[in-house]
């Protein structure tokens, strides 16, 4: 993702910002669509030559077949100069020996075809500096051409540029709904940059694919990694599967259906061959009951009943075909609950003991917490008490087994028993005439 094969090329040099051996590592882990050759090390037969032919890679996701000379050593991860319609380019060996004889013959191209180029040698300084600087300058080169595109009001979206290593020509790639007469456009770009120009549409998950990115399963997009067979997909693929329609879930980065709801396809239509129609209604005597749901590596089917919408009925795959057969025989069970399967409880012991505790989940919960006590006001501190006390600890001592009287008073305070009235002179009561005088009569 972040190498020298993405638009950004790192820092903008084209150079890996994060490779130590800047793109020309020998396992080729920096590009799109890599192969892993799985027959690396291995010794060829006695009197068969390694074949001719190596893949190499360029931006993205092009990569093209070429022949090596004879006087020349080529291994994975070498930088080569190469043939090109006109002038030179440069690119990076992905793979060689008969990984590329597999590869060409998945694409159908024969070894023989004039589409197979040569390989001139290896670089030099110059021309890799030269290669790089036309690297460094597509960014800006596609974003001045999304200008001059709006205001040609053509409907077309540009999304990649790519300089030939010679800078001599460069290829725009765009996305576009319907056919667009850019003659104009093309006129305009080769007298701004100074340079031939080819325009080549693509499609939009070609599009995903050389741009990158992270899927929502949170891996590499499957077009950029190793998709290369862009099938189409239509909605009956997630119908197959019980998927909800949402297209915001089953729309991929390129903004068409997922390429992964084909993976599983095949596997779901072989297990729905043993499944009835879900149209078929199971006919009872309380009632036709309705599909609503299938698990279909489960083998299980839930009903319900127009009159109960809100009880499901779980019936397994041979019940449910079961009360078929009795239907197309004209028997009507009573209902659907002699048909549900009630599955065992295992009540198997734990071949561990809890020793510790470890598996409740309230073992570090304190329910029930100590209450402080709080300090006597009338307590005093250690050292600090009356003589008088110590001759009386003796007759304090004797009567301490006597149990302490209750107070009879609720309100008493806390300093000590309250004074008895008895020796108080009664109030006098006033005359409700003088209650608010404040002179005598």
């Amino acid at each position: 993702m972040g190498c020298g094969s993405c638009s950004s090329g790192g820092c903008g040099s084209g150079v890996p910002a994060g490779c130590g051996s800047n793109g020309s590592c020998g396992t080729g882990g920096c590009g799109k669509l890599n192969v892993f050759d799985w027959l690396a090390g291995m010794e060829l037969p006695n009197g068969q030559k390694t074949f001719d032919i190596v893949e190499i890679r360029f931006k993205n996701t092009r990569k093209d077949f070429y022949k090596i000379p004879d006087n020349l050593e080529i291994n994975t991860g070498d930088v080569v100069k190469v043939e090109a319609a006109s002038g030179y380019d440069i690119g990076i060996v992905t793979l060689t020996g008969e990984l590329v004889r597999m590869q060409m013959r998945k694409r159908r191209i024969k070894s023989d075809s004039k589409d197979v180029r040569y390989i001139l040698r290896k670089p030099s300084q110059e021309e890799i500096d030269k290669w790089q600087e036309a690297r460094g300058l597509e960014k800006s080169t596609m974003l001045k051409t999304r200008l001059i595109v709006q205001e040609l009001k053509l409907q077309m979206k540009i999304s990649d540029v790519e300089y030939q290593a010679d800078r001599s020509k460069a290829t725009f790639y765009y996305t576009a709904d319907d056919r667009v007469d850019f003659r104009e456009l093309i006129k305009i770009l080769a007298d701004q940059f100074k340079i031939r120009v080819e325009m080549r549409q693509i499609g939009a998950r070609q599009e995903a694919g050389r741009v990158g990115g992270i899927g929502s399963c949170g891996r590499e997009l499957c077009c950029s990694s190793w998709l290369t067979d862009f099938r189409s997909v239509s909605t009956s693929a997630a119908r197959y599967q019980q998927l909800a329609i949402n297209p915001i879930k089953l729309a991929g980065q390129c903004g068409k259906l997922k390429c992964c709801l084909n993976y599983e396809l095949d596997a779901y239509v072989d297990a729905l061959k043993e499944f009835p129609d879900f149209n078929l209604k199971l006919k009872t005597k309380k009632g036709d009951a309705v599909h609503q749901k299938t698990d279909i590596f489960k083998r299980k089917l839930w009903y319900i009943f127009l009159d109960e919408p809100s009880k499901f009925y779980e019936l397994s795959l041979d019940r449910v075909n079961e009360i078929l057969e009795m239907n197309a025989k004209g028997k009507y069970p009573q209902d659907l609950d002699d048909f549900i399967e009630i599955p065992e409880l295992d009540n198997a012991e734990p071949d561990y003991e809890n020793v510790v505790g470890q598996d409740s989940l309230t073992r570090f919960d304190n329910t029930k917490k100590r209450k402080k006590r709080k300090p006597s006001r009338n307590r005093k501190p250690k050292g600090q008490q009356n003589p008088k006390a110590k001759s009386n600890n003796t007759s304090n001592n004797q009567g301490a087994n006597k149990p302490k009287p209750t107070p009879k008073n609720k309100g008493q305070q806390k300093g000590g028993p309250r004074k008895s009235n008895k020796n108080r002179p009664p109030r006098k009561k006033q005359d409700n005439n003088n209650k608010g005088s404040n002179n005598p009569q």
